[in-house]
């Protein structure tokens, strides 16, 4: 079986990097699947340093392209390798821009298209900025376009995988027969319990943690909103944001504006968060929508009370008000009330940690051998 990754991670064209590791266990696989010797090929959108790479069975190819030419450039050099290296499965990241790549690719072949599902692009926060109650989100106008792209793609694959059954249910009541039934394989989460790394010097002792991308859609403007309802009462109360992103500078300005300079730390990247995240005494997360939400098992597996919204696997791997505090998308109000609740409640504080971790251990546990799963769903959709 040869098979082709569209994909949208350049961090593969960097040997040491996780994405790496993960490719080179499913070259391995592949390379063994059916009894046959197989290759992995990957296209991907690099940066100028990139280049072709060869290991073993795994291929890299980048493209070099700005933004308004990619799908163009990823269409073009997907389908010369198909035509070259005989790809029996094109793979796409997304149904969007890299599905769209994918689709045109295969016109004139006999691939099978194969289209991943990460996002949960079907909530209505995907396209959303905000309401009355919280504030507004710069969402990508491009969003609206992604979803109409992905009703074109969908119908059209010969498999689909998504990460939780909260994507695939969206799925199956939009799309109802026209798709055939996607396959549910979570990401890949690492199983080490961290070891605690102290927290920074800081003016409050009850620590919140936010770990991410400081990108539109995980909404830390929702934090700041209900931080500032919490400090009225609780002054020992804090933020301490953990991840980078285009939202930075503006979430910074928000702090100054609600008088909040005391109260919130931002960090950047760091690759020591799973052990800060064992330091806090709370994980905050009020993602507009999440396909997965790695972080929440991380958060579990720190031992961690987790506060979230509703989003991603909350209600799949874990239940609200047995595992975590649940909240809406969207309402600061909701958010500060179970702020307060955790500072006041110590018993609550003890039991949510112990329940998420134990839902957390048994959802690992189910999952199975991810690399495995995955190559044999490419295998079933070889065999369509």
């Amino acid at each position: 079986m040869k098979v082709l990754f569209i994909s949208n991670d350049p961090t593969i064209f960097d040997s040491t990097s996780d994405a790496r590791v993960r490719m080179r266990a499913y070259a391995a696989l592949i390379g063994l699947s059916a009894g046959q010797a197989g290759e992995l090929h990957i296209v991907s959108a690099a940066g100028p340093d990139a280049k072709e790479e060869q290991e073993g069975n795994l291929f890299l190819h980048p493209v070099h392209a700005w933004k308004i030419f990619r799908v163009h450039a990823l269409t073009v050099r997907a389908h010369a390798l198909i035509v070259e290296q005989g790809i029996d499965v094109v793979s796409a990241q997304d149904p969007f821009e890299h599905g769209l790549a994918a689709l045109r690719a295969i016109v004139g072949t006999s691939a099978k298209l194969h289209i991943q599902v990460h996002t949960d692009f079907l909530s209505p926060w995907f396209v959303r900025s905000g309401n009355w109650r919280a504030p507004r989100v710069r969402m990508p106008l491009l969003n609206q376009w992604r979803r109409s792209i992905a009703d074109d793609v969908l119908p059209k694959a010969d498999g689909i995988r998504v990460v939780s059954l909260r994507v695939k249910t969206s799925l199956i009541e939009r799309y109802h027969g026209r798709i055939v039934e996607p396959i549910v394989i979570p990401v890949a989460v690492d199983p080490t319990v961290p070891s605690p790394v102290p927290l920074p010097k800081r003016s409050f002792t009850f620590s919140l943690i936010a770990v991410g991308r400081l990108e539109p859609e995980k909404r830390i403007e929702d934090i700041l909103a209900a931080l500032k309802l919490v400090i009225r009462q609780y002054l020992t109360v804090g933020l301490i944001i953990v991840g980078d992103g285009r939202e930075r500078r503006r979430l910074k300005h928000m702090v100054r504006e609600l008088g909040l300079t005391d109260y919130v730390l931002f960090l950047g990247n760091r690759p020591d968060a799973r052990g800060l995240m064992a330091s806090a005494q709370a994980f905050i997360q009020v993602s507009a929508y999440e396909g997965y939400g790695r972080t929440l098992i991380e958060a579990a597996l720190a031992k961690v009370p987790i506060i979230t919204t509703d989003v991603g696997i909350v209600g799949e791997v874990f239940k609200g008000y047995e595992d975590v505090l649940a909240v809406p998308v969207a309402d600061p109000t909701a958010l500060s009330l179970s702020i307060v609740g955790l500072i006041e409640d110590n018993a609550v504080r003890q039991e949510l940690p112990v329940h998420a971790e134990a839902a957390a251990l048994a959802h690992l546990a189910s999952v199975g051998n991810l690399p495995s799963r995955i190559v044999e769903d490419l295998e079933h959709v070889l065999k369509k």
